[in-house]
């Protein structure tokens, strides 16, 4: 009874392996069946935002004050007017404030001033130019000179001035005084060096300086004495 137990669960343990199991023992098995894609699994659903801050409500405002004006309302109409109109108004609603009688003295409003004018764009033309009646005494101009070339050559020298007549104070100089001479008229030798040869070296030594007559003496040559400028 032991044996039949073991012997049939060996079988069912044989039957159970893999197809490459029992291909080594020879034997052939179908394929297996094909795999199905994997699918990934879909993200989550987002998470529901949260909800907005709780807001309190703002208090009411205040409540207004009626209004108070400074004058006193008008008064209220009264019927039976006073003074009822001799006609009455044709509409069966009259107004609810209507005028008792026309007004003394009626109100013309002036019309309402024209729209101001757009911006001139272009200047205006210059007033003309007055020009009066003719002159009682009218008043000539000579016309312009033409008009000077420039003169290219040079003006000749202004004349020399020359006195018309002798001049009544001439004014007499006397003659410059003889050169090297002594009195009475002896010329004194005057020496001078030779010139230098052009075929000889310059001389390294200077000259002694060259001679010179004495001036003649004062009481000489006398000048006459300047004449008196009037």
């Amino acid at each position: 009874m032991a044996s039949a137990t073991i012997t049939l669960a060996f079988a069912i343990i044989l039957f159970s392996l893999p197809s490459e199991i029992s291909a080594n023992h020879y034997s052939y098995s179908s394929p297996p069946p094909p795999k199905k894609p994997y699918h990934y699994p879909s993200p989550p659903p987002p998470s529901p935002s949260p909800p907005p801050p709780y807001h309190y409500p703002s208090p009411p405002p205040p409540p207004k004050k009626p209004y108070k004006y400074s004058s006193p309302p008008p008064p209220a109409p009264t019927y039976p007017h006073p003074h009822p109109h001799p006609h009455p108004h044709p509409h069966p609603h009259p107004h609810p404030n209507p005028h008792p009688y026309p007004h003394p003295h009626p109100i013309y409003h002036s019309p309402p001033p024209p729209p101001p004018k757009k911006p001139y764009k272009y200047p205006s033309p210059p007033p003309p130019v007055h020009k009066p009646y003719p002159h009682p005494h009218p008043v000539y101009h000579s016309p312009p000179p033409p008009p000077k070339k420039p003169y290219k050559y040079l003006s000749p020298p202004p004349p020399v001035h020359k006195h018309p007549y002798p001049h009544p104070h001439p004014v007499y100089h006397s003659p410059p005084p003889p050169v090297h001479t002594y009195p009475p008229h002896v010329p004194s030798p005057v020496y001078h060096s030779p010139p230098p040869s052009p075929h000889k070296k310059p001389y390294k030594y200077k000259s002694p300086p060259p001679v010179y007559s004495p001036p003649p003496p004062h009481y000489y040559y006398k000048s006459p004495p300047p004449p008196y400028h009037y």
